[in-house]
């Protein structure tokens, strides 16, 4: 061990009350706090953002094909379009695709004795791969289907069951605006309620057979709403919807939309919150930067008469500015490895606990969802490690300055 190292250690384990020691301990208490809100931001975010987008993509695909219909609410009816079997079939052969999905939406009337609420009915085909939807399953069950005729099961929203006091099991009057204008009733029972905590769908969807919006609508067997498209990265929507759109065999008179383009409220508002981490991340390296420094210069300034001393006997600026950048080494180590353990230890425990709890109605979401990225973890540690190390030497260059005899006078 050289002589450097021995005296840095002497005075960071120093069990003697000190100013010194008073700082020493600040400075790695304010490190650990730096590091672990970064790796909790950054966890915290991750989840959030994955969560979010993971429900709007389950819901409605990561890209949907319909009828060009400008001006058209991301949420209506779709002008029906004939099935492409051959284009659908090239689709598939992307490797990013996963599933094509035929959907229907039509405008319903749900009554009870007492009470009525408007639903937009989505309905999908026996082929629906019900995997998308299952994590929003709360009750029951999907609807099932038969050959003779369209399926008498719905499902819908616990907020619509609660609005209209209904459960599982019950049957409720549909009213469905024909063609011509007139309303006809039609008694489905109600098999499985669904919670995807996103008000705009909770307050406005209900689920059942595509066929049934073929009869209503008199559409051929043939005709759909649409197609929701399912891919293994969302990363690559905008890609993917480029390229379908432009195959030669895509009808004209059809568009491809990805679900950024159909809700981009949703994904501006997740896009906020990289800004507010990002924010966030770059105050909390500001402070540590600062933490260090002003530790740094305090040491310095409160060991001149050693630096004076040590210089007097001999050693080089060099040797006694290692001392100061051994000790930094230590604080930030300390900091770095404390603040880690502290923070995994937090996301650890909210993945087991849940006890961050948040307002569904404004993130969609009842508890925090906690996404460990380790990566992120990797390049909050070296970043910070570096960056320390990096600001260190500035103030240690003040060690340069220090006359020995001036020193030793210092009091």
């Amino acid at each position: 061990m050289n002589i450097s190292s021995f005296i840095a250690r002497r005075i960071a384990f120093n069990q003697q009350k000190s100013f010194s020691r008073f700082i020493i301990r600040l400075s790695i208490l304010a490190t650990v706090i730096s590091v672990a809100v970064m790796i909790i931001t950054l966890s915290f975010v991750n989840g959030f953002q994955k969560t979010v987008s993971e429900k709007v993509f389950s819901f409605w695909g990561h890209v949907r094909i319909s009828y060009l219909q400008p001006g058209k609410s991301a949420i209506a009816e779709e002008e029906p379009i004939v099935k492409n079997d051959t284009l659908i079939q090239s689709i598939k052969k992307n490797v990013q695709v996963t599933s094509v999905e035929p959907f229907a939406t039509k405008y319903a009337i749900l009554k009870t004795t007492d009470e009525m609420e408007g639903v937009l009915m989505k309905g999908l085909e026996r082929s629906y791969n019900f995997e998308h939807l299952n994590p929003f399953l709360k009750e029951g069950r999907w609807i099932q289907y038969n050959d003779s005729s369209y399926s008498r099961e719905i499902v819908i929203s616990t907020y619509t069951a609660k609005q209209l006091n209904l459960k599982l099991n019950d049957r409720v009057l549909l009213y469905f605006i024909r063609p011509d204008g007139s309303l006809r009733p039609d008694k489905l029972s109600i098999v499985g309620l669904y919670k995807t905590s996103i008000e705009e769908y909770d307050k406005t969807f209900a689920i059942g057979d595509l066929k049934l919006i073929r009869r209503l609508n008199g559409w051929e067997e043939d005709e759909i709403g649409g197609y929701e498209i399912f891919l293994k990265d969302y990363k690559k929507m905008d890609e993917v919807s480029a390229e379908i759109y432009s195959k030669d065999n895509f009808p004209v008179g059809w568009e491809t939309k990805t679900a950024r383009e159909l809700y981009p409220n949703i994904f501006d508002w997740l896009d906020v919150q990289d800004t507010n981490q990002t924010i966030l991340i770059a105050i909390m390296v500001v402070i540590a930067a600062i933490n260090l420094i002003t530790c740094l210069i305090i040491l310095v300034l409160e060991r001149l008469r050693m630096i004076g001393i040590l210089k007097a006997l001999g050693a080089s600026n060099w040797t006694v500015q290692k001392i100061f950048l051994h000790q930094s080494a230590i604080i930030t180590f300390a900091g770095v490895v404390l603040g880690t353990l502290f923070a995994l230890g937090i996301l650890f425990l909210q993945i087991k606990t849940g006890f961050v709890r948040l307002k569904e109605e404004a993130y969609f979401m009842e508890t925090a969802v906690v996404e460990i990225l380790w990566w992120q973890v990797a390049a909050v540690i070296g970043g910070t490690l570096i960056i320390s190390i990096l600001i260190l030497l500035i103030p240690s260059l003040l060690v340069r300055k220090i006359q020995p005899i001036k020193a030793i006078r210092f009091r």
